[in-house]
């Protein structure tokens, strides 16, 4: 069971041997980067390319650790005894599986993402530490113990927006993906636009590690980000060589809005548009 990456996700050779030694070592695969770096892609990719069941937990703000376990819903179950509906007599019928129930009971050994953990408060991370480690966790209103018949694979994923316990961090493996380089950002571009026009790539390319590299940019554009503004290039019919103009008055890169995703950087390029303007 080993991870080489997919036709449609080019992984560097550092990922892949990060997933490799998560699975391994039965894990889990923490991974950190910027936002639109294919994260969260990557758990979906790695579920295809093995062939595991994969289940999604998507954390908010507001999610609890217990909510991955189960939820029991006593206040349905209250209410139903009022109206004197018969499935008060039975417990199971409100309590909800979370995705770590999923997980544990799933036939065929599946991969779990826990996706942004760094979302929710800082204790959240604390709270699964038992469940991570011996695979059970208990149902106290049903009196059964839910144990995982076979370890699941789980991907975790944070955007760095706060730091975790570092109770929590050594009972992971980590692996930050690091920004694509020009070439494989070309390889990433291939694979989401086959036979796309090498000459628009080239240019397109420059301009947004260019962008990239601005001083003073709140929101750096993403690899998702550059693929959406190449699809709009497309669409437009606009070619290398109106990315290549170097008029002061056209700095911002046309339909800037694909990449630019606040009004602070915005500005930003209109006030070097302005001042290469004044110094022509």
């Amino acid at each position: 069971m080993r991870f080489e990456g997919t036709k449609s996700y080019v992984a560097a050779d550092d990922l892949k041997v990060a997933v490799n030694a998560a699975i391994a070592l039965e894990r889990p695969l923490l991974i950190k980067g910027e936002p639109g770096t294919g994260k969260t892609v990557l758990a979906a990719e790695v579920a295809r390319a093995i062939g595991a069941p994969l289940i999604e937990w998507h954390i908010k703000s507001t999610t609890k650790a217990a909510q991955g376990l189960y939820e029991y819903d006593a206040v349905a179950r209250l209410r139903d005894s009022q109206l004197g509906d018969p499935r008060v007599s039975e417990i199971r019928n409100y309590i909800k599986r979370g995705k770590l129930w999923d997980a544990f009971t799933s036939e065929q050994r599946p991969l779990l993402l826990i996706d942004e953990i760094d979302k929710a408060d800082i204790e959240f991370p604390n709270d699964l530490l038992q469940e991570l480690d011996r695979m059970e966790f208990h149902v106290y209103e049903i009196g059964e113990t839910i144990k995982a018949a076979k370890r699941p694979i789980i991907v975790i994923t944070s955007n760095n927006e706060k730091e975790l316990p570092d109770a929590f961090l050594r009972r992971c493996f980590f692996h930050y993906i690091r920004f694509p380089d020009a070439d494989t950002m070309r390889a990433i571009v291939e694979v989401h636009f086959p036979g796309i026009k090498q000459r628009l790539v080239a240019e397109a390319l420059r301009m947004f590690y260019e962008i990239r590299e601005v001083p003073g940019l709140k929101k750096k554009p993403s690899t998702s980000e550059l693929l959406d503004w190449l699809k709009l290039l497309m669409v437009e019919d606009i070619g290398p060589e109106t990315l290549r103009e170097r008029d002061p008055k056209k700095l911002i890169p046309p339909l800037h809005g694909a990449l630019l995703k606040n009004e602070q950087d915005v500005h930003l390029f209109e006030r070097l548009a302005f001042l290469a303007r004044r110094e022509n």
